[in-house]
């Protein structure tokens, strides 16, 4: 007795059409297509999100706009493609950054800037800057009162 007579040899439509669709996949990321939407993509930053350069000296030590840091336990360091950066990856690199501070002024939140969003000035370094300016979180831009 023979099951399923009227399917034919081989694949089915459903493994076909998986092998269809991965690659696709594969020749849309070969082409370069998630790279371009990358660098298309507008990044949204916090309004806590300040401006400094950051230098990784060793791991968890760190230099921001010159003074001693340290980045804290759960950091989150992120490239310009906006994927995580391990920092020992980055050691004595000169980065400018947008960072957040966690309660006890160690870094938490780090992102690599792209040119185009280190050309929006001004952008706040300090804590008593930010809350002097006022923030427009549509076009993430800051402006002076």
């Amino acid at each position: 007795m023979q099951r399923c007579a009227d399917r034919e040899p081989g694949l089915s439509r459903r493994h076909s059409i998986c092998f269809s669709a991965l690659a696709l996949c594969f020749g849309l990321l070969a082409a370069g297509g998630s790279t371009d939407a990358a660098a298309q993509l507008q990044r949204n930053f916090p309004a806590t999100a300040l401006r400094g350069e950051l230098v990784i000296t060793l791991p968890p030590q760190a230099r921001l706009n010159g003074q001693l840091v340290r980045l804290a336990p759960g950091a989150r360091l992120r490239g310009m493609n906006n994927m995580l950066l391990m920092s020992g990856s980055v050691v004595g690199q000169r980065l400018w950054v947008h960072f957040t501070l966690d309660l006890t002024g160690e870094l938490l939140d780090v992102w690599v800037l792209t040119p185009t969003e280190l050309a929006k000035r001004p952008w706040p370094g300090t804590p008593l800057e930010a809350s002097q300016w006022n923030f427009n979180p549509d076009s993430q831009t800051w402006s002076r009162p």
